[in-house]
């Protein structure tokens, strides 16, 4: 292999888990460009919760800092019936090795996506540039814009998304899987909480059998992050009516349903739900997948971003201490495929008014 300092590393797509691998190879004196089909690197979407073994990645970025101001701390989530009958009450799991760490910071996308990439180099990211074409030549890969640009690179990252054009044209094509429920989610201010959010940071999730509505507050934005998870016919951009999405969650409370009357319907962004199947393979010797690429999963754990921002690291240290790409890309393949396997699987089950606990994890840990 090439020294680290002469690796030409390109990853496709600027979203949490490319900039996440920018940031993680940077740290260990690699350099990537990314390349973002979109003219700015932002994201949109509901606010999430960062665990452990991701925060303990900001450290090795060089970056917790910047995570703490835009984070804060929650020790508990509850699961919910109707407006205020406390089900479960629970503490966040321990997923490392310090049995202090049962805590999750709890961010919002666009505010977690602009940290990370506050540690790219700005010559590193490329915008409006869409993959249109990739080949794989074996030992190095070639990748084609639609703006024209073409460029080679030793080693292509895929964190372009569910419906990767990189994972589609050179690993195999793959189908997304729905499961049958769309996402409505939308910001609001605290005080439009109707008394609802918490003002303890604790992840509330309200329910109605399998459908949810969570409630999660951002106290440095002074907002709470809603996002309402109900049946639907599925669509990429769902085209729905306030009064259908009103109609969806007469299983809930009054109060949470006074809460989605009192919100302004333009604000409301709604998405369908989709997964992918475990995948056998994630690389060739030039080319490699990471995020949601690799291993899409449902939202009810939580852990779609936190997997994409440990893939970055661990791909990363891969890189750092193999001798040739190919190995790197198999030590990575082997460390992150059972965890992301088994995140899987358990964001399968959806927070419901029947569940014994608000994180199935516990069982693995």
């Amino acid at each position: 292999m090439k020294s680290k300092a002469e690796l030409r590393i390109a990853i496709i797509g600027g979203g949490i888990g490319g900039a996440s691998a920018a940031v993680a190879l940077k740290a260990k004196g690699i350099r990537a460009d990314v390349y973002e089909q979109a003219s700015s690197m932002k994201e949109v979407g509901a606010g999430i919760g960062i665990r452990p073994p991701s925060v303990r990645c900001f450290k090795e970025w060089g970056l917790y800092e910047a995570l703490e101001k835009v984070t804060t701390q929650s020790d508990h989530m509850e699961i919910i019936a109707g407006d205020d009958h406390v089900l479960i009450k629970e503490a966040w799991p321990v997923l490392t090795d310090d049995k202090t760490e049962a805590y999750a910071r709890l961010v919002h996308r666009a505010d977690l996506l602009e940290t990370i990439v506050s540690g790219i180099p700005e010559d590193q990211i490329h915008l409006n540039h869409r993959c249109e074409k990739i080949t794989d030549h074996g030992d190095y890969a070639e990748v084609t814009f639609e703006n024209g640009t073409t460029i080679e690179a030793d080693l292509v990252i895929a964190a372009d998304g569910i419906r990767s054009t990189v994972r589609n044209q050179v690993i195999g094509h793959v189908e997304p899987v729905y499961s049958g429920y769309l996402a409505h989610r939308v910001l609001i201010d605290f005080d439009d909480a109707l008394g609802l959010a918490s003002k303890e940071n604790i992840l509330r999730i309200y329910v109605d059998g399998d459908n949810s509505f969570y409630l999660l507050p951002l106290e440095h934005r002074n907002q709470v992050s809603v996002d309402i998870t109900v049946p639907g016919e599925f669509a990429w951009k769902p085209e729905l009516t306030k009064e259908e999405i009103l109609a969806s969650i007469t299983g809930f409370g009054p109060t949470l349903q006074k809460l989605v009357e009192n919100i302004a319907f333009e604000d409301i962004v709604t998405r369908p739900l989709c997964d992918l199947e475990p995948i056998n393979k994630w690389s060739t010797k030039s080319v490699t997948l990471l995020g949601d690429s690799a291993h899409a999963m449902l939202h009810n754990q939580g852990q779609g971003a936190n997997m994409a921002m440990q893939d970055a690291e661990v791909l990363a240290k891969a890189i750092l201490e193999a001798d040739t790409i190919a190995e790197a890309l198999q030590n990575y393949e082997t460390k992150r495929k059972p965890i992301t396997k088994l995140y899987q699987e358990l964001s399968r089950l959806f927070p419901s008014d029947q569940a014994e606990t608000a994180f199935p994890e516990k069982a693995h840990f």
